[in-house]
């Protein structure tokens, strides 16, 4: 018999295993997925964790997944470590990518700016996302409202305004009825790093932004406020530390970023809106920011790891007639077992005999 016994401390060791603990069940569970619905288990393993980093196109296609996924947990993760919990970044994914796709159409009317248009398309996703988050804190700070009701709420609102735009006044009058926009002209694309290749300059935004929140979250005095405020709101209360501060600082950075990613998306693979704007990357960006344990670093791993769910759940439902929905299972899979292996943080585990004997 075993039985789970309180550590004297938390463990570090754990914390960090704890992860890829919690990966490698899910392997064994998709496993299990595979046997069940008749399907070759080393087939489907090698379609999620093979075939997305075979060659460099498939790397490029990786790259496009991860970005967004790694942008929005960036912002999410000072949001948590805040004890503000932002579950609404779909939400400002979508005003973002609305807010940059705006811009992008106007491109007519802005040929003097050249190329230039490319850093005001990104910086109106970035407006875009926090004036949505901006929503949620203003509730939050003025009424008390409760930010992951709020913010979750918001994002059906995002789609459904979304959802008018590209049927009503923005629809394209030469798209044969199709719900969207113009296709953005070439001036207003992302650049691309190779030619051929989809993966553009947000990996390169990406990786600056992770070396941005990793000085501004462990070498800023502010970064320092925020977290205090998360782990411990009565010792920040008591250090003069504002709270205010930290709700409306934690949730403009994680709504921008998060918009950053929109504008990304509308201006670089999309190149259009759609009603298919809206692709999951908000909600499995929390994901990935709780994978890497709200660590920059840790994000970039758990970002491609959760891209590869994304391809390998579009690969299986093309080769092996699954479901696409497999993808939101590996995802769940994943939070579920880190929920419980973080148990082993706290705990470990004994036997019955080893632990009447210590006693």
């Amino acid at each position: 018999m075993l039985k789970l016994e309180a550590r004297p401390e938390p463990s570090k060791w754990m914390s960090i295993a704890s992860p890829l603990l919690a990966l490698a069940i899910t392997v064994l569970i998709g496993v299990v997925l595979f046997v069940l619905l008749g399907k070759d288990p080393v087939r489907g393993l090698q379609v999620f964790f093979v075939e997305p980093v075979k060659n460099l196109y498939a790397l490029s296609e990786l790259t496009v997944k991860a970005t967004p996924l790694v942008l929005i947990a960036l912002g999410l993760a000072v949001c948590y470590r805040s004890n503000v919990w932002n579950i609404g970044a779909e939400g400002q994914f979508v005003v973002g990518a609305l807010a940059a796709g705006w811009v992008a159409m106007q491109a007519p009317s802005l040929a003097w700016m050249g190329r230039g248009i490319v850093v005001v398309i990104l910086f109106a996703g970035v407006l875009g996302g926090m004036v949505w988050a901006s929503i949620v804190a203003a509730l939050r700070d003025r009424f008390h409202a409760n930010e992951i009701l709020v913010s979750l709420m918001l994002v059906y609102v995002a789609e459904m305004v979304l959802g008018w735009l590209v049927y009503g006044p923005w629809k394209d009058p030469n798209g044969y009825n199709f719900p969207q926009t113009v296709t953005f002209d070439a001036v207003t694309k992302i650049p691309r790093l190779v030619d051929g290749l989809r993966a553009n300059i947000g990996v390169v935004i990406a990786l600056v932004a992770v070396l941005g929140f990793w000085a501004f979250m462990f070498r800023t005095y502010r970064g320092f406020q925020l977290q205090v405020g998360g782990l411990a709101p009565a010792a920040a209360r008591y250090a003069g530390f504002s709270s205010r501060s930290a709700l409306w600082t934690s949730l403009l950075l994680s709504g921008g970023m998060a918009g950053l990613a929109g504008g990304l998306e509308a201006a670089g693979p999309l190149g259009q809106l759609t009603p298919y704007v809206p692709a999951g990357y908000g909600f499995g960006a929390i994901i990935v920011a709780f994978v890497g344990r709200l660590h920059p670093v840790g994000i970039v791993f758990s970002g491609i790891l959760m891209s590869m769910f994304y391809i390998g759940g579009e690969l299986a439902q093309s080769r092996l007639g699954l479901p696409k929905s497999l993808t939101g299972v590996f995802q769940g899979l994943l939070l579920f077992t880190l929920l419980a292996c973080d148990t082993l943080i706290h705990y470990r585990v004994r036997s019955w005999r080893a632990a009447r004997a210590k006693g």
